[in-house]
């Protein structure tokens, strides 16, 4: 057994690996949460229920229709970004001109509701989703064995995060998409479509939530409260990564699974609590946020 002053290699690379697997999902949802907020002042509560939808439309896709798991990649994320199109257009729409908290509440209560659905047509028992043929077996590393399909969540992850930032920081399309959410009257004159903007941007990160679902399917089981343990997580590392902030949302989710397995090593106690213990440190620091702007 490797080990190096006392602490045993392949336990630490072990849980800094899962660590780093829970930090792509804890990256791809809360960039999702920072693109509805920082550009659409929407806080979005069903976020955890739409990663929850993904993973459920790739099981029952495959189950009863037979889409595999490299078809359900590109075709539950539109679905689920076209259930996030008609949450805003048909729900929230009508109430973003009410105080924040309106939005949040409906957001909630919506969330409860889809998750009540899915309990009682399948239960709380999960369901399992196999691994692709693709990816099934692993690399065997000097301290660790990396299986495949976990080194593709990470990369998936980093290359989808990595884009979107630079689709809304680097490009016309993001300019347009900064422009008309913080000035919608300017935009307008110009003969830009603010509103279905903006309905694309909530769909598109609500989409992202959908991918992370059927990224998640194979690994960890598909049950209707996987959405509803994951969203406080989320919503704390948006927080400490800076409410709206694109890039902040990527690197604290990373980082946050990163320290999440490394105090799932040294002191398994805490692992459950770390991520709050920081956003709390964090706080009383700098409340805007490790990246996020002051008011």
């Amino acid at each position: 057994m490797a080990t190096f002053l006392g602490i045993n290699l392949f336990g630490l690379f072990g849980q800094l690996l899962v660590g780093l697997i829970n930090g792509s999902f804890y990256a791809l949802l809360s960039l999702g949460l920072a693109i509805i907020f920082g550009l659409l002042k929407i806080i979005n509560f069903a976020q955890g229920a739409m990663y929850m939808l993904g993973a459920f439309a790739a099981w029952l896709a495959l189950q009863y229709i037979g889409i595999n798991y490299w078809a359900a990649l590109v075709v539950v994320p539109l679905a689920v970004g076209f259930v996030g199109v008609m949450m805003e257009r048909f729900l929230i729409r009508p109430i973003a001109n009410e105080d924040h908290l309106y939005s949040l509440l409906l957001t909630f209560g919506l969330a409860l509701m889809i998750q009540g659905v899915f309990t009682h047509l399948y239960g709380s028992s999960g369901q399992s989703y196999a691994i692709p043929e693709e990816l099934r077996g692993g690399t065997k590393l000097p301290f660790m064995y990396l299986p495949d399909y976990r080194a593709w969540i990470i990369v998936a992850s980093v290359v989808v995060c990595g884009l979107t930032w630079w689709m809304i920081e680097k490009t016309k399309l993001g300019a347009y998409l900064r422009a008309g959410t913080e000035n919608p009257q300017l935009m307008q004159a110009f003969g830009i479509n603010v509103p279905l903007i903006v309905t694309l941007t909530f769909g598109f990160g609500v989409g992202l939530a959908g991918l992370a679902g059927v990224l998640a399917a194979p690994i960890y089981s598909v049950s209707p409260d996987m959405g509803s343990n994951l969203l406080i997580v989320v919503f704390a590392i948006v927080v400490i990564g800076g409410m709206g902030s694109i890039g902040g949302a990527i690197l604290t989710g990373l980082g946050m699974g990163i320290i999440e397995g490394l105090t799932k090593y040294f002191y398994p106690e805490a692992s459950n609590t770390v991520i709050f213990l920081v956003m709390v440190i964090v706080l009383l620091l700098k409340p805007a946020g490790l990246f996020g702007k002051e008011a």
